[in-house]
């Protein structure tokens, strides 16, 4: 037992503080209970941020205002961590907002940062084809040229 203060206090035991310890990502993943509405609510809303990513491969600017969107998310989420660390008792059982962001940036900025990975994956596999089929247009343009010059 330790003393602070004036009053007795017990010290954890050894093992309870080995399950405290956060040793990795998955750990902290799995620490946090799922079962909270607002968090069933969130992984909802990824999931359908994810559902409107792939319906917009086909509509490029449509595609565009979502890349803004999920971007602009991002870049507020250390605003909306500030915001929701001072008001997690109106919405939550425990206070996952800490001061480094680790739990809003694990569970609201990297599922939007893969949409992103994803829109810009598709943009680069766009430019690529194009470029591949003016350069193989330029190609038999310079043939058709040469053969009319002969």
């Amino acid at each position: 037992m330790a003393e602070a203060k004036g009053k007795n206090i017990t010290a954890l035991p050894e093992d309870a503080i080995k399950h405290l310890r956060i040793t990795s990502i998955w750990t902290f993943l799995f620490s946090i209970e799922w079962s909270e509405p607002w968090l069933i609510g969130l992984l909802i809303g990824h999931l359908l941020c994810l559902l409107v990513t792939l319906v917009t491969f086909r509509f490029y600017r449509l595609q565009i205002l979502h890349f803004l969107v999920l971007v602009g998310l991002v870049y507020s989420a250390e605003y909306i961590n500030e915001f929701a660390a001072m008001n997690w008792r109106s919405f939550s059982k425990y206070q996952y907002f800490d001061s480094n962001g680790m739990f809003i940036s694990l569970v609201f900025s990297v599922p939007l940062l893969l949409n992103t990975v994803a829109i810009v994956t598709a943009w680069v596999y766009r430019t690529f084809t194009a470029m591949t089929e003016l350069k193989a247009l330029q190609v038999k343009r310079k043939a058709s040229k040469q053969k009319k010059e002969n």
